[in-house]
């Protein structure tokens, strides 16, 4: 019923920045908070940002200054600003929104596919 597809990973180098975006799209009835988690092999999927409907942020203290959450409630989409990338950055990074359903008016959280951030050193 919905689907967030993210878009915008890759390899840079330590230093870099990255762009991530995340659209959300289906039976959307409203939007609340969306949020970036990230997930490095072995260890657990972790909070990044989050923002909510009223662009009110929150950050992991790890990326606080150098990343920057935002979102298009037109577009329904989500954005990750990943400014001064350090190599302990590399992860498999995920979107997630709290949806209200259209068909249904019922509220679910969803989640992207995940997109592969790799930063060298």
């Amino acid at each position: 019923q919905v689907q967030l597809v993210e878009s915008g990973g890759g390899l840079v180098q330590a230093g870099g920045s990255l762009r991530l975006s995340c659209a959300a799209s289906g039976s959307i009835f409203s939007i609340n908070a969306m949020g970036w988690y990230r997930q490095a092999p072995g260890k657990q999927r972790e909070l990044v940002a989050a923002i909510t409907s009223g662009g009110r942020t929150n950050y992991a203290d790890s990326v606080k200054g150098r990343f920057t959450i935002d979102r298009d409630n037109a577009k329904k989409t989500v954005y990750l600003q990943l400014n001064s990338l350090k190599p302990e950055d590399t992860a498999v990074y995920y979107c997630n929104a709290d949806v209200e359903v259209a068909t249904t008016m019922r509220r679910y959280i969803y989640w992207g596919q995940g997109t592969q951030v790799t930063v060298s050193s």
